[in-house]
């Protein structure tokens, strides 16, 4: 069991969160209980994930995906409404913890999605007004497009949208997970073989085409679904808390 300001404290020191400019507050965005015994981690805090973390009897839910982004209405009324006054109703604190997450070096999205791939990461890359979320590396050995789309199909559970950009073999690879597909760019500055993100955009064919850049779209939920896990098992190892991870199923 641990206190919810200490986990709270522990979590923004640990992802560094006052490093990020990012589309949504990052750490405690609704308040539950004062103390923590259960933890359950998802990516989205959707209605079906809330539902399931109140079934699972939760203290707190851990996110990739919260609320209050940027731009969006304010009004607390419809989906909104509903999935927020079941936090109440159940007590249940959310923290969610979208950029930092992605960009943790041991337990985020990008990290963990090149470890499942089998890469050896070399460095970061990515826009610099913040720290660096995409990582690029190498492949244990070169690969065609066709065998690397086979890998990722069969490590994420889902086939790759993949556009080929010539015959060349991938020897080298960039990787951010989610809606990165515009970094595309960055790993063709890099020179990079491939890039992996989880989504596409209209452009990303040419951009991939144009620049002999191999890309495959995995998905943004594929991509991301690891992050949450491997941090709410390192939170309930450190505090000695009961954890579940409840994955609910998005084909996008």
């Amino acid at each position: 069991m641990v206190s919810l300001r200490e986990l709270v404290t522990y979590l923004d020191s640990a992802l560094q969160t006052d490093k990020f400019r990012d589309y949504c507050p990052n750490g405690l965005q609704i308040e539950g209980r004062a103390e923590v015994r259960r933890l359950v981690a998802g990516v989205t805090a959707s209605q079906a994930l809330v539902d399931a973390a109140a079934s699972a009897g939760a203290d707190a839910l851990l996110v990739h995906h919260g609320y209050f982004w940027k731009g969006e209405d304010a009004a607390l009324t419809g989906l909104k409404r509903q999935r927020i006054a079941t936090l109440l109703h159940h007590d249940i604190s959310l923290l969610a913890y979208h950029l930092p997450l992605d960009a943790h070096p041991e337990f985020g999205n990008n990290a963990e999605l090149g470890r499942r791939l089998g890469f050896e990461v070399r460095g970061q890359f990515g826009p610099h007004l913040q720290p660096q979320i995409g990582l690029f590396g190498e492949l244990p050995e070169a690969a065609t497009g066709e065998a690397l789309a086979r890998h990722i199909g069969q490590v994420l559970g889902r086939e790759p949208v993949y556009v080929a950009a010539g015959s060349h073999p991938i020897r080298t690879v960039g990787w951010c997970t989610g809606a990165a597909q515009g970094y595309i760019e960055h790993a063709a500055r890099l020179g990079l073989d491939a890039y992996i993100s989880g989504e596409i955009s209209e452009q990303t064919v040419h951009i991939a085409r144009e620049t002999g850049t191999h890309f495959f779209a995995a998905g943004h939920h594929a991509t991301e679904r690891y992050g949450a896990e491997a941090l709410g098992r390192h939170l309930s190892r450190h505090f000695s808390l009961e954890f579940e991870f409840i994955d609910i199923d998005n084909p996008a």
